[in-house]
């Protein structure tokens, strides 16, 4: 079954190979099927894969599968080869899961777009990349997957290419994942070299991770600040974050599926996946968790003050990644992958939310715009409530149990400070989320007269996924529960891959009912985080549900504080005005470079070509007008001299004999005469 694996991210590939050629000549539905078919199928075809691997016993469950050899070259030798492993497998569930919901819900949402087609070809293009990089055995091949995640990013961000706005993001998100890449490749080119100084001329992950130990500490340090700031730029952390607001401008099913479930969260894979190095290199690490924290505390507040409703999402998005990178900086992995699959669940199931708001309202955006909702769009409301709560960290939904685990990590690693940044994010996401769903659904509708009278909701081709995602984001929790001794399923299962570790917050309890001084330290530490997102959502509810909005106090209206606090409002509004100060000091110097560079080539490199070029034409004129003149002249006048006296000459030549004769006569009467006159 396992030698099969290469039919997974295949099957995309065809997708979208038919799709993009013959697309456009087989109809809408032929389309959507081949789209959703190749999908579901690769799905389906990873799951006897992971049961056969569960069947093995833990310390044999990695098994690499080799497709074919794609480069040798002397001792180095590189295949296209997929590992088969816990972690691997997760990956390739969320991102066939969820890639097929949101394939299903894209049939409704796009299926208007004159370029049907050619969204699916892309949408499939997009999955094999994926694949190929989760599943990747050796860095090449994890690297192939990862420039080509990014290319398609690239062309589904700027899909409507037709609207610049699109077009810029789609261009910004390309330009500002290269600045990450250039760091991942030179980590590359550094981990090649530092494993062939010690004789490994492999890039495979089980070669370079069983003999990392005898790399050298420093250059193991700088490898993992490379591959973290490939990372940083994939997984739009701090400072490389500002593309993915604007990837926004994509449709909506995209935001779903690439800026939420599946290519934002490659880069905490990846640090996941290299785990061994990261745990060798410690600084890195340090690094990596705080950059991670301080990115989510830093979206989150930016979220507060967003009225774009796929914007908020955006930086909660970040936000979310923060939390995952600082969990897997502490060497909490296993929390960290917890915590990126229940994100797929709600984060994916609240953008798919907020593009069914979007079908009602004719596309509209804003909040400032809605409300009042619930009324006409119950199915969309009631899912998008539960991934609010569920991001919010309520239990018993799945954001709880993989928030609070990390949260715990860092409290029980002894990282105060990161725990308690997480617990203010955490806050803080409970707030904007409900912020959010008092704005869109709860009050009276502030839509126009003519955005009111289109009001409706989403077909179930758009609404049936709303409701798988919102029910796994309510049970998808489960398997992080520590239902027996030593640790959750979740924690078991993901063991081979990253060792033993603290589990959850109950797994010490569970494996130990007698230890209950720290087991009433880890009730509180849960009863605290769930406080505070229930003091975000309350605090939502005060300041922007109109039952509570009334009868609370006065200093806390919305209204109120945008005017007593305007300068701190401006500046989470204007995000920091991070934006603009990338245009000062990178993008505007660098325009002007580049003009600078054009005056000079128009100037000085242009001016000395055309200037050689006109010095040409002006040798070639002078040159042929001297033929003309001179050459040709004196050549032309002394045949003209020639035409001239053999014309003069010619007329004595006239061939007829009574002409010779009188001229015979003449010339003897002048010779005769001139004998005469001499004597």
């Amino acid at each position: 079954m396992v030698d099969f694996v290469w039919l997974i991210p295949f099957l995309p590939l065809m997708g979208a190979i038919i799709n993009g050629i013959i697309g456009s000549r087989i109809g809408r539905k032929a389309v959507g099927l081949t789209g959703c078919l190749t999908v579901s199928v690769s799905f389906l075809s990873s799951i006897p894969i992971l049961l056969k691997l569960l069947s093995f016993p833990p310390e044999q469950r990695s098994i690499e599968v080799t497709i074919f050899n794609w480069i040798t070259s002397g001792k180095f030798q590189i295949d296209v080869s997929f590992l088969i492993d816990p972690l691997s497998c997760l990956m390739v569930l969320v991102v066939t899961g969820v890639g097929l919901l949101i394939h299903i819900y894209s049939i409704g949402y796009m299926h208007t777009d004159k370029a049907y087609w050619r969204y699916f070809s892309f949408l499939n293009l997009f999955i094999f990349f994926m694949l190929m990089l989760v599943l990747a055995a050796n860095y090449l091949v994890m690297f192939l997957g990862w420039e080509g995640v990014g290319l398609c990013s690239y062309l589904l961000i700027g899909f409507w290419y037709e609207k610049k706005s699109a077009s810029d993001a789609g261009k910004k998100a390309f330009v500002v994942n290269r600045v990450g890449d250039f760091g991942f490749l030179l980590g590359l080119f550094l981990l090649f070299w530092s494993a062939s100084a010690q004789g490994i001329y492999s890039l495979r992950f089980k070669e370079i991770f069983e003999n990392a130990h005898l790399l050298n500490p420093t250059a193991l340090t700088a490898i993992t600040l490379l591959l973290f700031a490939g990372a940083v730029g994939k997984s739009a952390q701090f400072p490389l974050h500002v593309w993915l607001p604007d990837a926004m401008e994509g449709p909506t099913p995209v935001s779903a599926l690439i800026h939420a479930a599946t290519m934002v969260t490659a880069g905490i894979y990846m640090v996941a996946r290299n785990n061994v190095l990261f745990a060798l290199a410690p600084f890195t690490g340090e690094l990596v968790a705080i950059v991670g924290m301080f990115t989510a505390l830093f979206a989150a507040s930016i979220a507060l003050a967003q009225n774009d409703i796929k914007r908020v999402l955006a930086y909660s998005t970040i936000s979310q990644l923060g939390y995952m990178f600082a969990a897997v900086g502490i060497g909490a992995y296993a929390a960290g992958i917890f915590h990126l699959m229940t994100h797929a669940f709600f984060k994916g199931l609240l953008f798919l939310g907020a593009g069914s708001v979007m079908h009602a309202m004719s596309g509209e955006q804003d909040m400032r715009n809605m409300g009042g909702l619930y009324r006409r769009l119950k199915v969309t409301s009631l899912t998008f409530i539960v991934g609010a709560v569920a991001i919010a960290g309520i239990p018993p939904l799945s954001g709880f149990w993989s928030k609070d685990e990390i949260l715990f990590e860092a409290f029980n690693g002894g990282h105060y400070l990161l725990w308690a940044v997480g617990l203010l994010t955490a806050s803080l996401t409970a707030f904007y989320m409900f912020r959010q769903v008092f704005l869109v659904f709860a009050g009276k509708c502030r839509a126009d007269e003519h955005a009111r009278q289109h009001i409706h909701e989403s077909p179930k081709v758009m609404t049936n996924p709303l409701i798988v995602l919102a029910a796994l984001a309510i049970i998808g929790g489960v398997v992080g529960i520590p239902f027996f001794e030593g640790g959750s399923p979740l924690h078991h299962y993901l063991e081979p891959v990253f060792g033993k570790n603290v589990a959850h917050p109950l797994a010490a309890l569970t494996a130990n009912p007698q230890s209950a001084a720290h087991g009433s330290l880890e009730w509180l530490l849960m009863g605290i985080s769930t406080a505070a997102g229930l003091l975000g959502i309350l605090l939502a509810a005060l300041m922007y549900f109109e039952p509570f909005k009334s009868r609370g106090p006065s200093f806390i209206n919305p209204e109120v504080l945008s005017v007593k606090f305007k300068a701190l409002y401006a500046l989470l509004s204007n995000k920091y005005y991070i934006d603009e100060i990338y245009d000062a000091l990178i993008v505007n110097p660098i325009k002007r470079f580049c003009r600078l560079c054009f005056s000079f080539d128009l100037a000085v490199i242009d001016g000395l070509v055309n200037g050689a070029g006109w010095m040409t034409r002006f040798a070639a004129w002078l040159s042929h007008k001297f033929d003309i003149y001179l050459v040709d002249g004196i050549f032309n006048s002394m045949a003209t001299m020639v035409d001239f006296s053999s014309g003069f000459w010619r007329r004595l030549q006239t061939g007829y004999l009574q002409n010779y004769a009188l001229i015979f006569v003449v010339g003897l009467l002048l010779v005769i005469g001139g004998l005469l006159a001499i004597h």
